[in-house]
């Protein structure tokens, strides 16, 4: 008998995730490239062999709280005798990964996006105190090739990174410095990993990339030369047995092709979801931020995509306060909300990046004045938004069952328009996609029975 078993059994990881999507999928795959040794994955830092900050730089608090978090890290090592080793991934870690070290001194090893798969082979320097505790150069192809092939799915919802990196270069963002330069995962790569997570009972993909609409993935060898469009990436997967629902986030304005709108009308696997962040509705901002597009380009985009899909629910993001906002850029902005009406919109106050163009521009907008102005917008979109959950009341909807609710005999699941459901079901119907008779909605989900039940009979 090997005595490996008992060593594999004694190690745990917590892991730790900030930020996107993207974020989120690192994080699966940290634990996929952790199990060959031996490492299970735990709930709670407190006694964990490893600890994994997967960290976001997009916003100056977030950074923070990294750091704020690394502190009460250190006393957990401390109280352990030193027994913890603890990492520092994702994009702060690529931004900052020298000054992580300074600052925090209890940190054993930092790797970037694109480093995660050497995570083995540091934590192993680390065992034996040799070797470079930094790993933030760029080689995505090299990563996902060293990825392992096969993926343990969590439930019937999965995340799957098709594109990372951005050449878009937006004055106010540090992707491009962080993620890198734009490159897509060839497409039979990707089908390779649907394959695996479709053959575990995921029944909806989410297809992830920083613009995950410019992806120019090589074609499938048997098809020949040359390299595919999402489009032709999302006709290809739904033909996967199992699938039965395809999203994919997040998109750019500049990417998004005739060919993709059509494959919304064309391919029924692929949700009546959109999230095509915008920023700002004012071309004098829009041409600050280096975004490419107009006003005007962007309502066309979403005209289209409403005239092939009727049913398609519109999300976007909005930065307020951007340097050089004035009171008519922002009424433009407005203007821009009221006539798109979106299902749900994320909007934040313009915050210094250091390192980017904008940091350095005139015309920074005061506190006050980004306040106010975040408070108006928000007001828009949460009255667009639960006015979009309300107009569900009164229709049966498919439903995909991810798990069970807060109550008893609850369960809950997701809408084709990505809204959580919650109804009075057996724990037995998880991975199905049911019908539910939609009766009541709030600001962030719908509620709603089988068709034919009341909640008593469901539960």
């Amino acid at each position: 008998m090997s005595d490996t078993t008992p060593e594999k059994s004694s190690k745990s990881v917590f892991i730790k995730t900030y930020g996107c999507q993207m974020n989120v999928y690192d994080s699966e795959r940290m634990k996929d490239v952790l199990a060959p040794i031996g490492y299970a994955p735990v709930e709670a830092a407190e006694g964990a062999d490893l600890v994994v900050l997967n960290t976001c730089h997009i916003r100056e608090k977030a950074t923070e709280k990294v750091y704020s978090e690394l502190g009460k890290i250190k006393k957990l090592k401390q109280a352990q005798g030193g027994k913890m080793t603890i990492a520092v991934a994702g994009c702060v870690a690529q931004a900052e990964g020298a000054e992580i070290m300074r600052r925090q001194p209890a940190v054993d090893l930092v790797l970037g996006p694109q480093a995660y798969h050497k995570l083995p082979e540091m934590i192993a320097r680390v065992h034996r105190s040799t070797g470079e505790r930094l790993e933030t150069e760029f080689e995505t192809l090299e990563k996902f090739d060293a990825l392992p092939k096969a993926r343990q799915a969590d439930g019937p919802m999965a995340f799957l990174s098709v594109q990372e990196g951005c050449d878009k270069f937006c004055t106010f963002c540090v992707v491009p410095y962080t993620r890198g330069a734009e490159l897509s995962r060839p497409v039979d790569d990707i089908t390779l990993e649907a394959r695996s997570l479709a053959s575990q009972g995921v029944r909806e993909v989410q297809l992830l990339g920083q613009n995950v609409n410019a992806y120019h993935g090589a074609a499938p060898k048997l098809d020949g030369a040359g390299e595919w469009t999402l489009a032709q990436l999302v006709r290809h997967l739904a033909k996967i047995g199992g699938f039965d629902r395809i999203r994919y986030t997040t998109s750019h304005p500049r990417d998004m092709d005739d060919d993709l709108i059509a494959a919304h009308a064309d391919t029924p696997e692929l949700m009546p979801f959109l999230h095509l962040p915008v920023q700002s509705g004012s071309n004098n901002i829009l041409k600050a931020m280096n975004r490419g597009h107009t006003r005007e380009q962007y309502l066309d985009t979403m005209r289209r995509m409403k005239d092939a899909r009727p049913d398609m629910a519109l999300a976007s993001d909005f930065i307020v306060g951007f340097p050089g906002e004035r009171d008519k850029d922002f009424e433009d902005t407005m203007d821009l909300v009221r006539q798109v009406d979106y299902a749900i919109a994320y909007s934040f106050k313009y915050s210094e990046r250091p390192g980017t163009p904008a940091a350095e521009m005139f015309g920074q907008v005061p506190e006050d004045v980004k306040n106010e102005r975040l408070q108006a917008l928000q007001a828009l979109l949460r009255e667009q938004q639960t006015r979009f959950n309300v107009s569900k009341i009164g229709q049966t909807i498919p439903v995909l069952v991810t798990g069970k609710g807060r109550n008893a005999g609850q369960m809950h699941g997701r809408s084709p328009w990505l809204q959580a459901v919650h109804f009075d079901a057996a724990p037995d119907l998880v991975g199905q996609i049911i019908d539910v008779t939609i009766e009541g909605a709030s600001l962030n989900s719908l509620s709603g029975v089988l068709p034919g039940q009341t909640a008593e009979v469901a539960a």
